[in-house]
């Protein structure tokens, strides 16, 4: 079955990668080859797909210039972010196609589900209070590991109207716009940062029922897992730095529950270990257990009860190593300096 021309006229889509390698082939012909192979088209007619490449040295950019698609090299001088990547593919592509009405934003790592472009484009046609669309991304193998099966999960938020996104989403040009894009500085959590602006702006956010996007988290480490986890908690920490002091309180109980459960609590603990005769460390690995049971409880109809186990014991975990991303932002903020992106993914070798 064919593509209906009329939901794709206006949509073009933005990929943004940093050495993906074999990833990104997939990735660019999940969104060139479709309208090839369904609507028999020439290339004029396609809709216009953009790549944006953040310093990669895999061949990437030849890669997606073998494939027809128009290439973003950003300035190896600046410091590289996804949302940086997302605002400079989102520019070029309303300079070569200003009648552009919709955009659709894919990492790179991401394969998109077929279906979804017309899915996406459609609700957002028939729906101008709705800015912004998101579906269900998958973890291509989520049976390999712990980690993987985490990811799957984190994918797996409720549906319908919704506060924030993450993963591949289809936006509405005007209201991208209204906001300002992205903010290129962040360094993580610049999705859900944009979504605040835009529900301040007046517009509503859905998870729809649909099939997004199969991703490869391809993590096989605790320490890529640990440098994920970091990269959450310096995101909750910027978020609330920038703003936790509005209505919104964005980020802010986020946070507090990072200091308390990896910080506060376990000095507490630690530092009355001698008074108690060890009972305040019994005391904390108690609460821990109830926290994770809490969890495991709230989340066995969506998950299934073993993976919510799991789900609940890394949010224990995670608490850690979000702490320390919380610390480092303090670090860079009292050096006025800007983190570097934090990359958790093992590099592939080259061929």
């Amino acid at each position: 079955m064919g593509i209906p021309n009329q939901t794709l006229e206006h949509l073009g889509v933005v990929v943004i990668g940093r050495n993906e390698g074999d990833r990104l082939r997939l990735s660019l012909l999940s969104v060139v080859e479709p309208l090839t192979t369904l609507r028999g088209v020439t290339s004029e007619q396609k809709y216009p797909v953009v790549y944006v490449d953040s310093g990669s040295t895999d061949g990437s950019v030849a890669l997606a210039r073998s494939l027809g698609v128009e290439v973003v090299d950003l300035d190896c001088k600046i410091p590289f972010t996804a949302a940086r990547a997302y605002n400079a593919g989102f520019e070029r592509l309303l300079t070569l196609y200003p009648e552009t009405q919709f955009v659709q934003f894919v990492d790179g790592d991401c394969i998109i589900v077929e279906s979804w472009l017309t899915t996406a484009s459609s609700k957002l046609a028939t729906c101008p209070e709705v800015f912004l669309v998101c579906g269900r991304r998958r973890e291509e193998f989520p049976t390999r590991n712990a980690f993987h099966r985490l990811c799957d999960m984190e994918w797996n938020t409720p549906i319908g109207e919704t506060t924030e996104c993450g993963g591949e989403s289809m936006i509405r040009v005007s209201a991208f716009r209204s906001v300002g894009g992205f903010d290129p500085t962040l360094i993580a959590g610049e999705e859900p940062e944009l979504c605040l602006r835009l529900r301040r702006a007046g517009g509503k956010l859905l998870r729809l029922d649909a099939e997004t996007s199969i991703h490869d988290v391809k993590m096989t480490r605790w320490v890529q897992c640990w440098k994920r986890m970091l990269r959450g908690g310096y995101a909750y920490a910027e978020g609330a730095w920038r703003h936790g002091r509005e209505a919104e309180r964005f980020c802010v109980r986020e946070s507090l529950r990072i200091w308390l459960w990896g910080l506060c609590l376990p000095l507490l603990a630690l530092s009355t270990v001698l008074l108690t005769g060890g009972l305040s460390l019994v005391i904390l690995l108690l609460a821990y257990g109830l926290i994770i049971a809490r969890i495991t409880y709230t989340t066995r109809q969506r998950f299934g009860l073993g993976n919510a186990m799991l789900y609940g014991l890394f949010c224990v975990l995670g608490k850690f190593p979000e702490l320390q991303g919380q610390l480092e932002l303090i670090f860079y903020k009292l050096r006025q300096q800007q983190r570097l992106i934090v990359e958790y993914k093992l590099k592939e070798p080259q061929t």
